[in-house]
Parts: C-alpha cells; structure tokens; sequence
C-alpha cells in the first residue's frame, strides 16, 4: 500500500504547500512514484505549483521528476449512502485510484478546518505540520503562559490530531508518525527562538510529536512557484554555480527528508 504524507495545519502562511511540493520533488528524484492531492479547494496552491511546472516543462523541453496531481473526483449524489458525506466518498474514490500506481501519497491541507481536512488527517501515516518559528503558531498545538513555557493546555490543531489517532487505533492502524516542521528559522540564536525549542521540546513529549528542521526565509523559493520549480531542478534548468543561500537550502531539504524517516527512503541527492 502507498504511504499516506499528510502535510497540514490550521494556520496559513506556514509553509505548507512549500514543504509539500519539495517533499514530493525529492521523492520523486529519488525514484519513487509520487502521486499529490490539494484539499484547499478554493485557493488550489500545491495544485497550482504542479500545474506551473508542467507547463515550464512543455515551454523549455525539459523533463523534470515530480509527482502527479489530480483534483478529486466528482461523485453522483445518488451513489452515496445513507448519511455518507459526498466530500469523504470524493477524498477515498481519489486515494483509492492512485494507491496502485504510488509509493507515497502526499495530501496537502487548506490552513482552516475543514471536512476533508479532518478525514485527511485520520488517513495519515506521516503527519509532517509546518510551522512559523513563532508562538503565535505555537498557539496552534497548545496555549502557554504568559512566561512562554508552561504549557496551559492543547490547542484546537492538537485536538484534531488527536482525534484522528483515537480513529486509526480503532480501525487498527498503525499510529500517525506525527512530525512538527519548524520552518522561517531565524538565522541567530535569539532568544525566541531558544524559548521555541524549549516549547516545542517540552510539547513533543506531552502530545506525541518529533520535531525537524525546516526552511529558512529565503526569496528562492518564492521565485521557484512561477515555474513550479525546486531548489533540486536549478542545475537542470542551466543554473552552473549555486549561491551560497541556494546550497544552504538544498541541505536543509536534505535534512528534512532524513528527518522524516519515510520508509525505504535517504536523501542521497
């Protein structure tokens, strides 16, 4: 069976659809058969990401490795079943038609709670969830006192998350591999960003999650989008020499696929 990627939070502006399109990227050039979905439904970003590299590679004759990408597909009101909701049938009739020909199946979330969102979630082997080095995003896995280190409780997003656990154990799935994503790092030891390591670490043991790098700030990736580019087609695309920023980037790709630990898979690009 494919593995199920699941890239999501309640909070946009976080990265997602970024990290997504490089994940899948990089699994691809890594020989692996990648198929993408985009439960934003209005905004479509992945799905446009995708989009804009086909149509790159149609203009420039280049072929690049990459995932494939489908909208969901459209279901007959009168073939669901009592009480079934039209949104779940589109979500598992889409996964279903993509899992014999996928190693991974990654599934990109909208920044809101939504009906796909929720079941998407429940369906997740690898739950990778991007997130601003910031507690105002922090907010989103729990509330913490005013010293930024007791935690008060969990957040809605954590809530969600544990419910779709709650649902896999009683269908006798394997748990959710749950990994935060701290992305937009600051590049000097500050001291918010010391006082984030220390929530996040004292979170991950609370909730059940790991921590991994992420993205810095960097303007390379959104020159990337237009072209539905990744920091790993540069030298494809002519690009001789990488800046220093560039090669900085690609390793930190590296290191967040290692991170993730997805089965039969090292970044060795």
């Amino acid at each position: 069976m494919a593995h199920i990627i699941v890239v999501g939070n309640e909070k946009g502006g976080a990265g997602k659809s970024t990290v997504s399109m490089h994940v899948a990227a990089a699994l691809s050039r890594l020989g692996r058969k990648v198929s993408a979905l985009d439960l934003d439904l209005r905004q479509k970003t992945l799905g446009t990401y995708i989009t804009n590299r086909a149509r790159f590679m149609e203009k420039s004759g280049l072929s690049l490795p990459g995932p494939s990408w489908r909208d969901l597909p459209e279901i007959d009101q009168s073939a669901l079943q009592p009480g079934e909701n039209i949104y779940d049938r589109r979500l598992s009739a889409a996964v279903a038609e993509m899992e014999p020909d996928s190693d991974f199946i990654l599934i990109d979330c909208p920044g809101s709670h939504t009906r796909l969102s929720q079941v998407a979630h429940s369906l997740a082997d690898t739950l990778i969830t991007p997130l601003n080095d910031s507690f105002i995003d922090f907010d989103l896995l729990a509330h913490v006192d005013s010293d930024g280190q007791t935690i008060l409780g969990p957040s809605v997003y954590s809530e969600m998350v544990w419910n779709a656990r709650q649902l896999r154990a009683q269908a006798g799935l394997k748990p959710i591999d749950w990994v935060v994503v701290r992305n937009r790092l600051g590049a000097q030891q500050m001291v918010n960003k010391e006082k984030m390591g220390r929530a996040l670490e004292n979170l991950a043991r609370r909730i059940g999650f790991r921590t991994a790098p992420g993205f810095h700030e960097r303007v390379i990736f959104r020159e990337l989008f237009p072209r539905g580019l990744t920091l790993l087609d540069l030298k494809d695309i002519g690009v001789k020499q990488l800046n220093i920023s560039n090669v900085a980037a690609r390793q930190e790709l590296r290191d967040l696929i290692n991170a993730l630990k997805l089965p039969g898979v090292t970044a060795d690009f």
